[in-house]
C-alpha cells in the first residue's frame, strides 16, 4: 500500500486509466434471464465520477474479458472511447494502448478485481482495486478502496484522480 501523500503525488501524473468492469464498475453479479440474455447494474455515483475524470483530461480505456452490449452502451454515454470487450487476455491490448499514446507506466492507472487484470497492473505505475478483489490483485495494487464494487469503488478512484489533478493545477 501506498502512503496518502505519495499516491496523491503519483495520482496527479496520471493521463490514462485502463479499466476492468465486471467486480469494478459493477458488484460482480451477473443476471441471467429466461432468454439468455443478461443484465448488470451501475451505479449513478461512479458514472459521474468517470464523466469528470474524462472532463479533466484523463482518458479512460475499458477493457473487460465479458462481452456485454449494456456495457459499451454504457461506457460510450460516459464519454469512453477506447472500448475493448471479450478480451480475457489484457496485457497485449493494455501494452498497445499505452504504446500508442506514447506514456510511461506512471502516467498509467488501472483498476481491476480478477487476475486477467494483473495484465492492466502490469503497464501501470498506479495500480487500483476494490476490497472484494482476488488476494493476489489486492496484494498487487497500490491503494485497495474503501467502497465496493458497484458501490462507489470506482468513484473513489475518480475523485482521488480529479483531486490530485487540480490539486497540481492550483499550484
Amino acid at each position: 500500500m501506498t502512503d496518502s501523500a505519495s499516491l496523491a503525488e503519483r495520482a496527479a501524473k496520471i493521463r490514462l486509466l485502463l479499466s476492468d468492469v465486471d467486480g469494478v464498475w459493477t458488484d460482480g453479479q451477473i443476471q441471467v434471464n429466461a432468454d439468455g440474455s443478461e443484465t448488470v447494474a451501475f451505479h449513478v455515483h461512479d458514472g459521474y465520477g468517470l464523466s469528470k475524470l474524462i472532463q479533466s483530461g484523463v482518458e479512460v480505456a475499458v477493457i473487460s474479458g465479458r462481452t456485454n452490449p449494456a456495457v459499451a452502451h454504457r461506457a460510450r454515454r460516459l464519454g469512453v472511447s477506447e472500448i475493448h470487450l471479450g478480451k480475457m487476455d489484457k496485457t497485449e491490448l493494455a501494452r498497445e494502448l499505452v504504446e500508442a499514446r506514447e506514456l510511461q507506466p506512471e502516467e498509467v492507472a488501472a483498476i481491476g478485481d480478477d487476475l486477467p487484470d494483473l495484465g492492466l497492473f502490469e503497464h501501470a505505475g498506479l495500480c487500483f482495486a476494490p476490497p472484494e478483489a482476488t488476494p493476489k490483485v489486492v496484494e498487487a495494487a497500490d491503494h485497495v478502496t474503501r467502497a465496493s464494487a458497484g458501490r462507489g469503488a470506482l468513484r473513489e478512484v475518480c475523485d482521488l484522480l480529479c483531486t490530485a489533478r487540480e490539486a497540481v493545477r492550483s499550484t
